[in-house]
């Protein structure tokens, strides 16, 4: 099978950065294109004062786009890299975006950002990994690095 797509879920935060990185190594050593999607979460509209739905977006847009800069500057020229933020639910999202975008594989971390909603309904990664149609590739973080172990 020939990867030539790869989702690379991530959360924005330091926990989630191994699975990007893995995702853009991975991709730039199979001559593959990652997209980066980030699922913002609609309640954050009442949080950051958002005028709209559109304003939610450009904000995550600008945060992911923030987060490659600072931690993968060396990698963006090296990979086709495709940036993406949308609205809704973590998983259903993300298992969704797999699917339109025909993605071959996702790689994304164990850990992102924790709470009560992981003992009461599994991780966003346990999830993706139960239900995706195509291989996910799951990264322990790696302490004190975003840099793929190898």
């Amino acid at each position: 099978m020939k990867i030539e797509r790869v989702l690379a879920p991530t959360d924005l935060s330091e926990l989630s950065r191994a699975g990007v990185g893995y995702a853009l190594e991975l991709a730039r050593g199979w001559g593959a294109e990652v997209t980066v999607y980030h699922v913002a979460d609609a309640a954050e509209l009442a949080n950051y004062k958002a005028r709209s739905l559109d304003d939610l977006i450009e904000r995550h847009k600008k945060m992911l786009s923030q987060f490659l800069r600072e931690h993968f500057a060396e990698l963006l020229p090296l990979v086709a890299v495709w940036e993406k933020v949308e609205v809704g639910v973590a998983a259903s999202n993300i298992l969704a975006e797999a699917e339109k975008g025909g993605s071959d594989l996702i790689v994304m971390s164990t850990h992102g950002r924790t709470g009560i909603a992981h003992m009461m309904m599994g991780s966003v990664t346990e999830q993706v990994v139960r239900s995706a149609k195509c291989p996910v590739f799951s990264v322990h973080p790696l302490r004190g690095s975003s840099k793929p172990a190898g």
